[in-house]
């Protein structure tokens, strides 16, 4: 039984990766393009955000469209990463590690959509 985001493996794993942002965002080209750092930074702090605050809502319908959220927002740091690859503010050997790691975040992230929509407690929250 979850009782706390913080207990979610999928949250844990999206907390390690806004960090891994952080720490890339503060090297290389990504120093002197503000809008750009701050952008992919939000996009990736937002997949660990949207768990925990669809979390805290009331029954599972809510939660889910928060981790679809998520979701989203993992797409969208994906697409950052390519850009970030295409402006050389990260290698290819950065590109790849960063990429499977929010790839996995958003399988993860449908596995458990799809766990919480085949739930039996339809009306209650995921816990």
């Amino acid at each position: 039984m979850i009782n706390r985001f913080e207990d979610l493996e999928v949250w844990k794993l999206a907390r390690v990766f806004v960090v891994d942002i952080y720490e890339i965002t503060n090297k290389n080209g990504f120093a002197n393009d503000f809008r750009f750092r701050d952008q992919i930074r939000a996009s990736a702090a937002s997949i660990m955000d949207n768990i925990a605050e669809g979390f805290e809502r009331d029954g599972n319908k809510e939660f889910i469209q928060f981790l679809y959220i998520a979701k989203g927002s993992s797409g969208e740091t994906r697409s950052q990463l390519y850009r970030a690859l295409d402006l050389k503010y990260i290698d290819e050997e950065q590109h790849k590690k960063y990429l499977d790691k929010v790839t996995v975040i958003s399988k993860q992230l449908s596995g458990f959509i799809n766990y919480i929509k085949s739930s039996e407690n339809k009306g209650k929250k995921y816990k």
